[in-house]
């Protein structure tokens, strides 16, 4: 390590003055070149060694699932707002044409091309979701994607570094509990950057001594602040939750792949990343049942294009409106099991986050679509504005939904496993329709049956560029 004149500390240190210099320039705890902790040895030999590492086949079909659902995310969030901006600035700041932008023309550096796609993955409430605090798959799957296509990875490579980046982010928070989550630090984006990171660093083939570099870089980048929720248009969540990440996650593959060297244990000695964020954390979560636990299977997949706390009450809703058929006009009122304090879904600003405004559409249209989750001026609609009133939020309220009649009738209902969840997962063929459902309208019917196609047959792929002409249109 050299100091500001360009003099090695061990040419110091063999000197005369080592005393002295001892003092200037006190060894820290870990620095490249010293040995690692058990836990980063092993974490980061099981992240180098993941690119080749056999999946279990119902894992490989999970992740293919999520790969699928993440690409109907940013194609159709191409069509809003936050994909609009990224667009925008994918055509503006491209850099060199390598990477994909989905649903456009642009060809630019991995960097942008991962930033811009991951905001039109969270441009609304479409994508993924883990179980606490974490979207992955909208900065794991552009990471990986844009990573992939700066080395021409393979299809299974491109899988492997998907499933792997899900392990990474969830076990970092995971690891973090429950320092992080007691701050005003957004979990979504310390996932979100570690997860992207080790897909980028799976897809760029990092070194065991790399990966260990990568991890300290990206624990130098990781950052975001809860804030997010204040955001009324979804830009700036678009890039908290997706764009960030994925752009700090490629980041950190591209500046190690490229040379460059860093401390290498970022997570033990002296200023270390848990110190910094949950001086309580256990180390040992980053490492635990790798290779037998996969978080990808954990993480649930929306059947509504909506907020994650709306999933249940419009599941429940919707049960009740096929048991007992009604009009908006004979409900009194609708209770959901929520605490109006704390959720984040209350009374929102935009439809696809506001339970009152979501359960109203439901209980008018009998279904909640993609359309009608952005309409924003229904929000104002005379007739929405009459149903959501009757919505009320109760911490207490048992069960989960009930309905109340005007003629004093309860119906209820209490959603135990939501449809997508791990208790109870959807099927490829409901995966398939809802990814159907967001990506014609923006690639056509016969575009999108052969990107379907070539994702559900991933591990055939030779070159992950090969997805390229189906992703983009003219």
């Amino acid at each position: 390590m050299k100091n500001g004149l360009g003099i090695t500390r061990r040419s110091l240190l063999q000197g005369a003055g080592a005393a002295l210099t001892t003092a200037m320039f006190p060894a820290p705890a870990a620095v490249a070149g010293e040995p690692a902790s058990p836990v980063m040895t092993r974490l980061s030999t099981y992240m180098s060694e993941a690119k080749t590492g056999v999946l279990p086949a119902d894992v490989i079909e999970k992740a293919k699932h999520h790969i699928l659902d993440t690409f109907a995310a940013i194609i159709s969030g191409a069509e809003l707002p936050p994909g609009g901006a990224a667009i925008q600035f994918a055509r503006a700041y491209g850099g060199e044409k390598v990477a994909t932008v989905a649903a456009s023309n642009i060809l630019c550096g991995p960097i942008e091309a991962a930033l811009a796609n991951a905001v039109m993955a969270h441009a609304d409430e479409t994508d993924d979701s883990w179980p606490s605090g974490w979207h992955p798959g909208c900065n794991v799957v552009p990471a990986a994607l844009a990573t992939g296509e700066q080395f021409g990875i393979t299809g299974m490579h491109f899988v492997r570094a998907v499933t792997l980046g899900y392990d990474i982010g969830a076990r970092v928070l995971i690891s973090l509990r429950p320092g992080v989550f007691d701050t005003h630090k957004s979990t979504h984006s310390i996932g979100g950057i570690f997860g992207a990171a080790a897909a980028a660093g799976c897809a760029a083939n990092l070194n065991p001594q790399q990966v260990r570099w990568l991890i300290d870089y990206t624990a130098q980048q990781s950052s975001g602040i809860a804030a997010w929720d204040r955001d009324t248009d979804h830009i700036e969540k678009g890039f908290v939750f997706g764009g960030m990440p994925a752009r700090g996650g490629v980041t950190s593959a591209l500046l190690v792949h490229s040379g460059w060297t860093g401390v290498d244990d970022i997570l033990s000695g002296d200023d270390n990343f848990l110190l910094a964020n949950a001086p309580h954390g256990d180390a040992n979560a980053l490492i635990e049942k790798l290779g037998e636990r996969y978080e990808i299977v954990r993480t649930s997949i929306k059947k509504w294009t909506v907020g994650s706390p709306i999933q249940a009450p419009l599941d429940a809703l919707e049960i009740i409106l096929k048991r007992r058929p009604l009009e908006a006009d004979q409900v009194q009122e609708i209770v959901v099991r929520m605490d109006p304090r704390t959720s984040v879904v209350n009374n929102r600003e935009m439809p696809d986050v506001c339970i009152q405004h979501m359960l109203a559409v439901m209980l008018i249209d009998k279904t909640a679509t993609f359309r009608s989750a952005h309409d924003k001026p229904r929000m104002q609609d005379p007739n929405i504005l009459r149903q959501r009133a009757k919505v009320r939020l109760d911490a207490a309220a048992q069960p989960l939904l009930t309905v109340v009649l005007a003629d004093g009738t309860r119906l209820s209902e209490d959603v135990t496993a939501v449809l997508g969840t791990a208790g109870n997962p959807m099927t490829r063929a409901q995966v398939v329709s809802k990814s159907r459902d967001l990506m014609t309208p923006v690639l056509g019917a016969s575009t999108t049956t052969k990107l379907i196609d070539r994702i559900l047959d991933c591990e055939n792929i030779k070159n992950i560029r090969e997805l390229r002409p189906l992703l983009q249109r003219s």
